[in-house]
């Protein structure tokens, strides 16, 4: 299994970041990390050796871009208006330096978006923020609603990456299009978010799959079960 390490100045950010490229051809797959995770927690977690079989088959190539999460959601050092605005520049990176530079290694000229915990919000938000490049979205025990991170503090920006909110009145058409799976289990702690996100779905009569499995607990156990079943409703030809 091909594995290539990059780092770049990203002018987005203006600053370094590191990535994990697994694979060397395929339908691109846009994997983020879980809350404040680095670019190679996916693999050191055991998600990628979970999908090694697509790997080495030719059929997906997974991109592992580190998180900055420590200066966005999670830095309490600074206001909430200037965390969303972090956050913003890393919309940026990953829309311009990375998704719009990979599309086109298939004819759909879209991506993948996959996640684990809070790695399924960003997966999820970067899909319904930017639904023309993302064919299919696999969330594994995300959570949709940015607000306990704002402290109360409410703006466009806030309510425009809180996907539980503007996906009401999202009116892209390339929504309908997308395969939105949102993987969870009745013990998750992220359960209630997946279900009012499913709930918001079905208002908009998007079609979804809601997976709440059996007696699983939010952790790597289940996401290695539910990221290769996921990955089989790709269509590769």
């Amino acid at each position: 299994m091909k594995e290539e390490y990059f780092k770049w100045y990203s002018p987005n950010l203006s600053r370094d970041i590191e990535m994990l490229v697994f694979g060397h051809a395929g339908y691109p797959v846009i994997l983020f990390p879980t809350s404040m995770g680095s670019y190679h927690e996916n693999r050191d977690q055991g998600l990628i050796e979970s999908a090694r079989w697509y790997i080495e088959q030719g059929l997906i190539q997974i991109f592992c871009p580190g998180s900055i999460d420590k200066d966005s959601f999670y830095n309490k050092k600074i206001h909430p208006v200037h965390r969303i605005q972090n956050h913003g520049w890393y919309d940026k990176m990953i829309c311009h330096e990375i998704v719009e530079r990979v599309r086109n290694n298939t004819p759909s000229g879209k991506v993948v978006t996959a996640g684990c915990s809070f790695g399924g919000y960003h997966a999820a938000n970067f899909a319904f923020r930017h639904p023309g490049y993302v064919s299919h979205m696999f969330s594994m025990s995300g959570a949709f609603s940015i607000k306990s991170f704002m402290d109360g503090f409410h703006n466009d920006d806030v309510f425009f990456n809180s996907p539980e909110d503007y996906l009401y009145g999202l009116n892209d058409h390339e929504l309908w299009n997308m395969d939105i799976v949102l993987g969870t289990s009745n013990l998750d702690v992220c359960l209630d978010s997946n279900l009012q996100l499913s709930k918001v779905l079905s208002s908009r009569e998007v079609d979804h799959w809601l997976d709440i499995r059996r007696d699983r607990q939010h952790d790597w156990p289940v996401w290695r079960e539910m990221f290769p079943h996921y990955l089989s409703r790709i269509k590769f030809t």
